[in-house]
């Protein structure tokens, strides 16, 4: 961007400079004075394109002055103003402060600069006005206008940029959270399956082998399938489907003796299916870790899920990561996830307002 502004811009000043010097100075010294300004000029351009332009503002500005004033009084160059209206626009800008007051006094000086060449010129009042001090002096203002607007531009895009780099650092915690949060309704949902299978299955050794060897085997299984998944999600390719969530579900609470119920009012959207079938996990899991819970009865509405178990602790719901997480991604799709207690009665519902966008 640096190396496009100065090709850019010399790209201009440099041509124009040159046809001024060629068309406005009649002898060899009025040329060098003005080929002096167009150097400063030049220099200011690399130094304000490299952000180092106010560490030599004050001889830039003096040098340009100077020709301006050397054009108006003893070479009657009416271009000489050309210097200067690079240099001011481009230092003003840049101040820590009291920019509008410079960029007036730059204005006022060169319309006063070349207002006193009625001192030394015999032609009209009004056309050396016109010529010295109107022209330079619009010259001014409409590059002194420029430069604030590119500026003003050029700290928007870098305010944009700045939003840009914060939007994707927040993109990339969200996705580490919504990975950990997969990653743990994997993990944990299967270590506490394993637990409850391997602890049925000690029971069984010795009254019921072929049961506890059937509870081992299903361990064996659960653990393959949970390595599938984990390294789906790693891919990115993990989909939980709902049917498969809502079997997982009642199989496990039968095995711990919970009675289950499953009431379908409607049939579930299926790009609702997969939030809720993440919400019925955990859910599964928080009913065999924190409950004492004898029945569970789970609602099916085509935007929704309600589950309600019993054996609730007294006191108000309890604070679970899980469900904390999941309510937060609920929401970010346009859902609702609540968690009440009432009556020893632990109920976790899930809603959409409509189908989810995907």
């Amino acid at each position: 961007m640096r190396r496009l502004n100065i090709t850019t811009q010399l790209a201009v000043i440099v041509p124009v400079g040159t046809l001024l010097i060629a068309f406005d100075s009649s002898t060899w010294w009025e040329a060098a004075v003005l080929v002096a300004g167009v150097l400063v000029a030049m220099v200011a351009v690399v130094r304000w394109a490299q952000d180092d332009l106010l560490a030599i503002a004050l001889p830039c500005l003096g040098s340009s002055a100077a020709v301006w004033v050397f054009g108006v009084l003893v070479g009657g160059s009416a271009t000489a103003f050309y210097s200067l209206t690079i240099v001011g626009p481009l230092v003003v800008p840049q101040l820590p402060r009291y920019r509008i007051p410079a960029a007036v006094a730059l204005t006022a000086f060169v319309a006063a600069v070349g207002a006193t060449r009625l001192l030394v010129s015999r032609g009209s009042t009004g056309g050396v006005l016109f010529q010295y001090a109107l022209v330079p002096t619009a010259v001014a203002v409409c590059t002194l206008g420029f430069m604030f607007a590119n500026q003003a531009f050029y700290r928007l895009m870098a305010e944009l940029e700045e939003a840009r780099e914060q939007e994707a650092e927040l993109a990339v915690a969200r996705e580490r959270i919504r990975f950990a949060s997969e990653l743990h309704d994997i993990q944990g949902h299967t270590l506490h399956v394993v637990k409850l299978k391997t602890a049925l299955a000690e029971r069984l050794v010795r009254v019921d082998a072929g049961r506890a060897e059937q509870e081992l085997r299903e361990v064996h299984a659960l653990v393959g399938d949970t390595i599938k998944q984990t390294k789906e999600l790693a891919y990115a390719q993990r989909r939980l489907n709902l049917a498969g969530e809502l079997e997982n579900a009642k199989n496990l609470f039968e095995a711990a003796g919970i009675r289950v119920r499953i009431v379908r009012e409607a049939q579930v959207d299926g790009r609702a299916g997969e939030l809720l079938g993440q919400v019925l996990r955990e859910t599964t899991t928080n009913i065999l870790r924190h409950a004492q819970a004898a029945q569970v009865r789970i609602t099916l509405s085509e935007f929704g899920i309600t589950i309600v178990n019993d054996g609730a602790h007294d006191g108000g719901p309890p604070e679970l990561r899980g469900l904390s997480t999941l309510r937060e991604r609920l929401a970010g799709e346009g859902g609702e996830l609540t968690v009440t207690r009432h009556d020893g009665e632990f109920v976790t519902a899930a809603a959409f307002r409509s189908a989810v966008a995907r």
